[in-house]
């Protein structure tokens, strides 16, 4: 009985260190889940492409002036510090406009003040002859696409601009009844010309004078 008693607590303590070192298993426990090596303990953000960047639209008139242009634009910009080549291309534009619409309806008293004598003389030949021929043009700008200085040139202070100008104008002839006998108002044609202005550097006056047309060949 005592032999008995004896193993009992031999196998009592040898149970109570296996449980001690293992811990209660039933056998149907859930597997641990492994998980990587991590070398950061902060999430790295996803790789993404760098964004590709869009070209700005391009403007009217994406450029001031032709690279032959420049020795001569900034001789006039050293002659005249006021001279701004953005601010006299709008200028040239809106009297290209100008010119041309007076020149169109025959207003002879605007283009005097705008243009040179030789100049004046060739616009009122040819409204005296429209008028002879008993001709009115009814012609419409309907843009000015582009407009470059295509040549400059500064000599004892005056200064001397070439600009190329790109349009789209619809031409109409019309004879002394109003009947179309010339040109559509529904297709315009696209002109270049180039016109070249002059100005006196040392001058107060601030506007420029037309001296020469001609169309790009």
């Amino acid at each position: 009985m005592t032999v008995i008693v004896i193993l009992a607590l031999v196998a009592l303590f040898i149970g109570l260190r296996l449980y001690s070192v293992l811990g209660e298993r039933t056998g149907h426990e859930q597997q641990p889940i492994l998980k990587p090596a991590e070398s950061d303990a902060r999430a790295a953000p996803p790789v993404t492409q760098p964004p590709v960047a869009q070209p700005a639209p391009a403007e009217t008139g994406d450029m001031a002036f032709v690279p032959t242009a420049g020795p001569g634009v900034r001789a006039i910009l050293a002659a005249d510090p006021n001279f701004d080549v953005a601010r006299f291309l709008e200028g040239a534009k809106s009297a290209y406009r100008m010119i041309l619409e007076s020149f169109w309806k025959g207003d002879l008293d605007t283009l005097q003040s705008h243009v040179d004598p030789h100049v004046f003389d060739a616009f009122a030949a040819a409204v005296e002859q429209r008028k002879t021929d008993g001709l009115k043009l009814d012609n419409r700008l309907v843009t000015i696409d582009q407009a470059v200085i295509s040549e400059a040139t500064l000599e004892r202070g005056v200064a001397v601009v070439t600009v190329r100008f790109e349009a789209d104008i619809a031409a109409v002839t019309r004879n002394s009844e109003g009947q179309v006998v010339a040109g559509s108002l529904s297709d315009a044609v696209q002109t270049r010309d180039l016109w070249t202005f002059r100005r006196d550097t040392g001058s107060r006056d601030p506007n420029w004078v037309l001296i020469e047309t001609d169309e790009e060949e």
